[in-house]
């Protein structure tokens, strides 16, 4: 099977390893026998999302979010139909505020999303830096990472972590964190979240899949190290949890 990734903007949104979701993707997809065409957008440029199997912004400074969000909301319609088709995406850290309505920054100067969610985001000047542990409905493995947002969102009806157990959510300290919409998966978790995360690679590979009307033949493979990292990382911070 050919499978595109579009990957928006590569240089301006790349913080903390970020292009890694890609290449993990990326690799696992054609450890399955895909072919996988990735495709960037950058600012100013004309590309076409038609036929993308998966879009993926990652994450980068409050400054370059905004310079991300001046050329991304000419893709406002194409992502929004795009989602409603069932494809694949993930939106990482600052990212996933471009999907919402309003993006607030600490100057109070207020900037319009697309409108994907119905969320807000407002930046303030205090940072939260801490790991996260927590659970979302998609399988019932923890999920970890990191954060290291200013932000507070509110509206979200649907986060990817529905139950927080560490750290700072959407809204708070173990609050839901994130967002999803049909195969649209948004967090500020880094780390990068689909290294980080095997399990949720996988959801990510079979969403690719199902909606190609392809049934996943065989499991997706993974490096030991990463097995054996998250394993390593879902202990300690769940030891952190029970005190």
């Amino acid at each position: 099977m050919d499978i595109k990734i579009i990957h928006f903007y590569p240089d301006l949104m790349s913080l903390y390893g970020s292009y890694a979701n890609v290449s993990v993707l990326k690799r696992a997809l054609e450890a399955l026998g895909n072919s996988v065409t990735l495709e960037t957008v950058l600012p100013g440029r004309e590309a076409d999302l038609g036929g993308a199997d998966f879009l993926y912004m990652g994450t980068g400074t409050e400054h370059a979010q905004k310079a991300a969000l001046a050329d991304f909301v000419r893709y406002g319609d194409a992502v929004k139909s795009a989602a409603e088709d069932g494809v694949s995406m993930l939106f990482a850290g600052t990212a996933m505020e471009l999907l919402g309505r309003t993006i607030t920054d600490a100057d109070g100067k207020v900037y319009d999303g697309i409108s994907l969610g119905e969320f807000t985001s407002v930046q303030g000047k205090k940072r939260f830096v801490e790991d996260v542990y927590g659970h979302t409905d998609l399988y019932p493995e923890a999920v970890v990472g990191f954060i290291n947002k200013c932000s507070d969102i509110s509206g979200v009806e649907t986060p990817l972590l529905a139950a927080m157990e560490l750290g700072y959510g959407n809204d708070g300290p173990k609050r839901p964190e994130g967002f999803r919409y049909r195969n649209v998966l948004a967090s500020q978790l880094t780390g990068p979240i689909l290294v980080k995360n095997p399990r949720l690679l996988d959801k990510v590979v079979g969403a690719i899949h199902a909606r190609r009307g392809e049934a996943l033949t065989r499991a997706v493979p993974h490096d030991a190290w990463t097995e054996q990292g998250y394993a390593i990382t879902a202990e300690q911070l769940r030891l952190r949890v029970r005190g």
